[in-house]
């Protein structure tokens, strides 16, 4: 059900001159979803309240509440036409600005300036329509995404599962219509994994610093949900006091926000901020985290300015999200970070990825390296591995488990958590397997700390041979051919 709605609305959509792109139809989507989740969250804590016998203020104005502006129903429980908007006054009522009546992204805007604290919904809700703006230019096409988005319901966890899902699927087609600046969406089997390894627990703080849609912090909820019988007080921990992030791209950070309520972490504690604006020298304990797992932007380019922020300078993006979350994991803590192959083996003795490469195993146990094969992210050129450590001691071993797959990873043949099975397992242990191997950090050239190591598991491929050898071959090859064809001239 959810799934066709979902194509049904991009059809709408993709007929509205103010949506161009896939970005705008997730955009779009997002903010209307976003209200009826909202309204059926409402309704569920005025149930709650009724049972408990207490009473629940709604936080959205009865003019506002979907019930009355977005889906007025009769008597028979069905939508009420003449009552319904449509058209420009549809429109008109959605993007009116008026300090006496204002329209509903003007009311919900409000919010930002009216609540409480950052750490409450109506917060939330104000940031999210601060950032926002309705680009749909039709009112009878509102009307129809409206109307399909009101047939849904989020009340039941399988609703929610299934809703929550489908989102991610939309953001994830989102992630690929908008690549820029080494932006990927990060594949879900992959983040799951790097969860369980990483293995937070209820009472950790979780960080990551180029949140984008918050796959990381969305996947860590679900984790940390069913880890164990919850209290109380770990549900309350959970939302509150658990998650962080930060964001610098405005249509991110709302999708982010909206993707961690749409899951059911009410107030997310994501920043709209560029984290790497933040000089590292000013980071003190208590802005400190337990866990870190990020995939930063790889192949962005960094202004001098930014690189200023860093003891060692880089205008690789990747590469200054690496220093800072270096320094922002807590002593002991633990980190699962994506970062492109190339780090492993970049720059000689002196440069900017040799020295990130010493700082990193003299201050952490960089104890696990998995090596992705090529298509693991959608469109991206690049290989990838994650790395894996614990702060505050140095690295002695390392771990190296390299993903090989019988089959091309792509679009219609993505990663799957199957394929990382193997790794999870052996993992645990780091046993030695045909696919994993431990290497002493010793062994590495101490000069470069040169992380690649091969597989030794693999077949030695034949030595190439030397050019001068090559053209011997050629030239013999080139007499005996024209002595061939001399001898066919002879019997001509």
């Amino acid at each position: 059900m959810f799934e066709q709605i979902f194509k049904n609305i991009d059809d709408i959509l993709h007929k509205d001159a103010g949506c161009g792109s896939e970005l705008d139809y997730v955009e779009q989507t997002s903010w209307v979803l976003f209200l009826k989740y909202l309204d059926d969250l409402e309704k569920d804590k005025v149930s709650k309240a009724k049972l408990a016998g207490d009473t629940y203020e709604s936080i959205i104005a009865p003019e506002y509440q979907w019930s009355n502006w977005a889906a007025p129903k009769g008597k028979d429980g069905k939508l009420d036409h003449n009552v319904a908007m449509t058209g420009d006054d549809f429109i008109e009522f959605v993007n009116r600005v008026d300090k006496e009546k204002p329209g509903l992204f003007q009311y919900l805007k409000q919010f930002k300036t009216s609540a409480e604290s950052a750490d409450t919904i109506e917060y939330k809700i104000g940031e999210i329509f601060s950032e926002l703006k309705n680009r749909i230019q039709s009112g009878y096409n509102l009307r129809e995404v409206i109307n399909l988005i009101d047939s849904l319901q989020f009340r039941t966890h399988e609703e929610k599962h299934e809703m929550s899902h489908l989102y991610e699927s939309k953001i994830k087609n989102m992630g690929n219509a908008g690549r820029n600046g080494g932006e990927y969406y990060t594949p879900r089997p992959l983040i799951k994994t790097i969860v369980k390894v990483v293995a937070p627990k209820i009472g950790d703080t979780i960080y990551d610093g180029a949140v984008g849609s918050a796959g990381f912090l969305v996947e860590a909820f679900e984790y940390l949900k069913t880890s164990k019988e919850l209290t109380t007080e770990d549900v309350e921990t959970l939302q509150k006091n658990t998650f962080y992030g930060k964001e610098k791209k405005s249509l991110a950070y709302i999708i982010g926000i909206m993707n961690m309520i749409l899951h059911g972490i009410e107030t997310p504690n994501i920043i709209h901020t560029n984290t790497l604006a933040e000089n590292l020298t000013d980071i003190q304990e208590k802005d400190r985290y337990d866990v870190v797992l990020a995939n930063p932007p790889f192949g962005g380019k960094e202004r001098a300015e930014v690189q200023q922020n860093f003891p060692i300078k880089t205008g690789e993006t990747a590469s200054l999200f690496l220093q800072h979350f270096i320094k922002i994991l807590k002593a002991g803590g633990n980190a699962g970070i994506v970062i492109k192959n190339t780090f492993l083996s970049n720059g000689a003795s002196g440069s900017a990825d040799a020295s990130l490469r010493r700082q990193l195993l003299e201050t952490c146990n960089l104890h696990t390296i998995l090596d992705l094969p090529g298509g693991t992210f959608t469109g991206a050129g690049v290989k990838t591995v994650v790395l894996f450590f614990e702060k505050g001691s140095p690295t002695k071993k390392v771990w190296f488990y390299q993903l090989n797959l019988d089959r091309n990873l792509g679009k219609t043949n993505p990663l799957n958590e199957k394929d990382l099975a193997d790794f999870v397992e052996l993992q645990k242990t780091k046993a030695d397997s045909e696919n994993s191997w431990t290497v002493d950090v010793k062994s590495f050239d101490q000069s470069t700390l040169d992380l690649f190591a091969k597989n030794p598991n693999t077949p030695e491929a034949d030595p190439l041979r030397k050019p001068v050898d090559i053209l011997k071959e050629i030239k013999a090859l080139d007499k005996e051919n024209s002595e061939i064809l001399n001898s066919i001239k002879d019997l001509i």
